[in-house]
């Protein structure tokens, strides 16, 4: 039965596939000769959309013509940003440059294996085998869930032995992961070829269990389910930090819980590609995001974090399960995260490089955070307050915060399914640390009319760095949202012309809100357990 092979030729070539009624190029990076299938990538998309697609489907487009993007030289396209294909989650300028890099042919690696380093061949060798998902689809409880990228699930110990012949004894041929050129010795990139199921199907076919109590992996339905009957686990190992509900967040010491954490790590890479994964897991704290019933708590998503990092890093990866995505339980880990640079009195920000879809909800909160708290700076009364009433003067707006007599409070929205009401708990829930850069950063000049009226402004004059510091952003990061978002665009020189000054006011914010559609913080700090 013919193998996988890599096509060299094909890779240095251009193509088109239509899709969705739209052309669109793609790269070549191996080829089937069983069934006449090719796995491609999608130009400027990310590799999770990368597929097996009939060979009949692909058509080839000449160097000199004048459908090739521009950038193109003799077949080989430069990464630039595009649109992604329809059905793409988001542009993605972020694709990996291993997806982006033409596989070698393997007659050429062969050929120049004796001139190679042993670093280059390592190199090489990493290449081929995360080329492309070594599973296709993860049974996780009651999921079927289609992987995005490789994870490095290692061989089995009987296959491990077997890549490692015994002294005197001929070694019997060990079946080869498809597109993987495997040498006699062991090291480090043979042991996580991730096909660790010799007898299942490869690639776009093999299947992979896994317990979602303890994050076991197997081979086999059958051993799955036996494990199943037998995991008692109720909960992630750890210590709650977080509970608001049925919503908990746990905390796990990467060093006490080895198994545990390099289990859910080799779990998250099959749905993150940027990230490196170590199984020495002692440097980092995993904060596991769970949803309870009356039987036991369910896994929604998780981020990690080193224990010090001296970048100030208060994230090193993080993903929701895709059963869960869009629900906003990434943003609940995120603003989570940020709380816990705040409390330790550092401004954090995640570790780079970002995905296209970190990226994406990293600029959401930037942009939600900087929202709110211009909200909170450009207006007379607290947001929750619509009317005061006093018997004399003006109010003491300084006051207001502890004071309950005579003023109407706005309602609050209700949250996911399973909370705990806040209605009754509104007076006890903490003041934002916004309110903390307020009395520093404003002040409120109030004009007569000539009805006997009254007009209140909010005049503010502040640097980026004190928008930054107040938000417990990073100035880069702030910088970033704000002219993404578009409120950096009022720029003009100050009265002596020295010094640039942006103009932001209260419409202009109301009108990033609505095309942003900046929603509450979904994390309550009433309920951080820390």
């Amino acid at each position: 039965m013919a193998g996988t092979e890599h096509s060299g030729d094909s890779a240095r070539e251009a193509f088109l596939v239509r899709k969705n009624g739209i052309d669109q190029f793609v790269q070549v990076l191996q080829h089937r000769s069983a069934d006449g299938h090719v796995h491609v990538h999608y130009e400027g998309s990310d590799k999770r959309l990368d597929e097996w697609i009939p060979g009949s489907e692909l058509r080839r487009v000449e160097p000199d013509s004048d459908a090739l993007p521009s950038g193109t030289n003799n077949g080989k396209r430069k990464r630039e940003e595009s649109s992604s294909p329809p059905g793409s989650p988001t542009n993605s300028t972020r694709a990996s440059s291993l997806a982006a890099t033409p596989l070698p042919d393997t007659k050429t690696v062969t050929a120049s294996q004796d001139t190679m380093t042993e670093e280059d061949f390592d190199v090489q060798d990493y290449k081929q085998i995360i080329a492309q998902r070594n599973f296709d689809k993860v049974n996780f409880g009651q999921w079927q869930i289609k992987t995005w990228y490789f994870s490095p699930y290692p061989l089995t110990e009987s296959e491990a032995e077997e890549s490692i012949p015994a002294q005197g004894r001929p070694s019997t041929p060990t079946p080869k992961t498809p597109g993987v050129n495997r040498r006699p010795h062991t090291r480090t990139s043979d042991l996580l070829a991730g096909d660790f199921a010799r007898s299942h199907p490869a690639g776009e076919k093999s299947v992979l269990w896994v317990c979602e109590r303890c994050f076991k992996y197997m081979a086999e339905g059958s051993i799955w389910e036996l494990h199943a009957k037998k995991c008692d686990r109720r909960h992630p190992p750890g210590r709650k930090v977080y509970q608001r509900g049925a919503h908990t967040i746990w905390e796990v010491d990467g060093a006490q819980e080895k198994l545990y954490c390099q289990n859910l790590s080799l779990f998250g890479k099959l749905f993150i590609d940027v990230k490196t994964l170590f199984f020495d897991c002692d440097n980092f704290f995993f904060y596991i995001l769970t949803d309870a019933d009356s039987q036991r708590d369910h896994v929604l998503g998780f981020f990690s974090k080193e224990k010090f990092s001296y970048d100030d890093y208060n994230l090193a990866c993080i993903i929701v399960l895709p059963p869960y995505q869009r629900k906003g339980y990434g943003m609940l880990m995120i603003e989570f995260s940020y709380e816990l640079s705040r409390r330790t009195g550092r401004v954090g920000t995640p570790e780079r490089p970002l995905s296209d879809l970190g990226l994406r909800s990293y600029l959401t909160y930037w942009v939600a955070t900087l929202i709110r708290f211009f909200r909170h700076l450009l207006t007379v009364l607290p947001p929750e307050y619509v009317q005061v009433t006093t018997d004399q003067w003006m109010p003491d707006i300084s006051q207001l915060q502890s004071s309950e007599d005579s003023m109407i409070r706005r309602k609050r929205p209700k949250g996911w399914d399973g909370e705990i009401s806040e209605v009754a708990s509104i007076a006890s829930t903490p003041r934002h640390h916004f309110d903390e850069a307020l009395s520093t950063l404003r002040r409120i000049e109030t004009i007569s009319n000539p009805d006997g009226s009254a007009t209140s402004h909010v005049v503010v004059q502040c640097t980026l760095a004190d928008i930054a510091r107040a938000t417990n952003l990073r100035v880069e990061d702030a910088a970033f949202a704000l002219n993404e978002c578009g409120l950096l665009s009022h720029v003009r020189m100050d009265s002596e012309g020295t010094r640039e000054q942006i103009g932001i006011t209260r419409e202009m914010v109301e009108a990033v809100a609505k095309e942003r559609r900046v929603k509450e913080m979904c994390m309550s700090l009433a309920h951080v357990l820390l």
